[in-house]
């Protein structure tokens, strides 16, 4: 069973993790960032990088992209809090990402700009296949604006800006600056290299 490309689940339940201070915790964090990046990031890049040399016009992925990113968001902030079951709880993690983040905060500085973007894109992307109300996709411009009936996002720059907050995490859990983000994050790898293929 495999949990990232190329990494079996057996090779992460060989680490020795309970020790917070183990060695084998640089091997979990790679192990996390294959399987986000090698499942995800790397094929958003890819999306990205086909429509580089057109014309903002031509581009069409950005509906791909956020769907993508979307689903990111909540699974970020579902290792950061430990949570293996997701259901109805999608809207919490996702406001949650979105209002802490040190890229995306003072974007979305409460839970009314928070819900507007997981209502607008997140849901309508993900639920409808469309963007709801006047809210638009862009590759081009400033990451985010608000106009009177909607919101537009820059594709590009959500997802730039979600890799760096990944990133920044996996900083984190290296360094071992709070032992709850290492504890969620061996929680969370635990029950998926049980149970998923």
């Amino acid at each position: 069973m495999y949990i990232a490309p190329n990494i079996l689940a057996t090779e992460w339940k060989k680490l020795e993790l309970a020790d917070l201070a183990s060695p084998d915790w640089i091997r979990a964090v790679e192990i996390g960032r294959a399987r986000i990046y090698g499942r995800y990031f790397d094929a958003v890049d890819l999306l990205i990088n086909a429509e580089e040399n057109l014309s903002p016009k031509e581009r069409r992925y950005g509906f791909a992209i956020l769907a993508i990113d979307c689903l990111l968001v909540e699974t970020i902030q579902a290792f950061k809090d430990g949570i293996i079951d997701t259901r109805n709880k999608s809207k919490e993690l996702f406001r949650k990402f979105l209002m802490n983040s040190s890229l995306f905060g003072s974007y979305f500085p409460d839970e009314k700009h928070a819900n507007e973007f997981y209502d607008q894109i997140r849901c309508g992307i993900l639920h409808q296949g469309e963007t709801k109300k006047d809210s638009k996709v862009w590759s081009v411009g400033s990451f985010l604006q608000r106009t009177e009936h909607g919101i537009i996002v820059n594709r590009t720059e959500f997802h730039t800006k979600l890799k760096k907050e990944f990133d920044q995490y996996l900083k984190d859990l290296i360094e071992n600056t709070d032992s709850r983000l290492r504890e969620n994050y061996r929680k969370v790898m635990n029950h998926i290299s049980r149970t998923k293929g």
